[in-house]
């Protein structure tokens, strides 16, 4: 339970952090705030193998998405933008943190796959209208941009939520937690 909890608290407060230093100049200094959520998370998992590759797998699918993203003109980020209209390093690296989350703070969604949809739909484009109230991401059409990131992201999400039973590190913590409370 603890451990969850953590991992509730780290992922919020990571990524309050990075979206902060995405919305300006320091927004490299996100992918550190990454980096230590994503090694406390391996250092701590009974099977950190699994994770990476989940953390991988959730890597890729943040970067073809958000560079999807920003390549149709749906969103634009003021900062941190290597080449052309390519989505920032911070908002994929973002992916890496939001794939910690899925087999402990977000383990109530395994096997819940419509919910796992309408919390992506829904949990998707909130965190990204926050994302432009603190000044990382603009919308050209909010409207469409918010029907676009709904659709990805009920689709994505319900995916990753998927990869993440498949890609259990901490399945054995659970089992016996369940065995104690029996």
């Amino acid at each position: 339970m603890k451990q969850k909890l953590l991992n509730f608290v780290f992922f919020q407060a990571g990524w309050l952090a990075v979206v902060l230093l995405g919305a300006g100049h320091f927004h490299w200094l996100g992918l550190l705030v990454v980096a230590a959520v994503v090694s406390w998370h391996l250092l701590t998992s009974p099977s950190p193998q699994a994770e990476a590759q989940l953390v991988l797998f959730a890597l890729g699918i943040g970067l073809i998405w958000e560079n999807l993203l920003t390549l149709a003109g749906i969103v634009i980020y003021p900062y941190g933008q290597l080449a052309g209209g390519f989505a920032p390093v911070w908002i994929i690296a973002m992916w890496a943190m939001l794939a910690t989350t899925l087999n402990l703070s977000l383990r109530w969604l395994h096997g819940r796959f419509l919910l796992a949809s309408v919390f992506g739909a829904i949990g998707g484009p909130l965190a990204f209208l926050a994302g432009e109230r603190l000044g990382a991401v603009s919308f050209p059409d909010t409207m469409t941009a918010m029907l676009v990131l709904g659709a990805g992201w009920g689709v994505l999400f319900t995916f990753l939520v998927m990869l993440g039973m498949r890609n259990d590190g901490f399945v054995n913590i659970h089992t016996d937690v369940q065995r104690a409370e029996s």
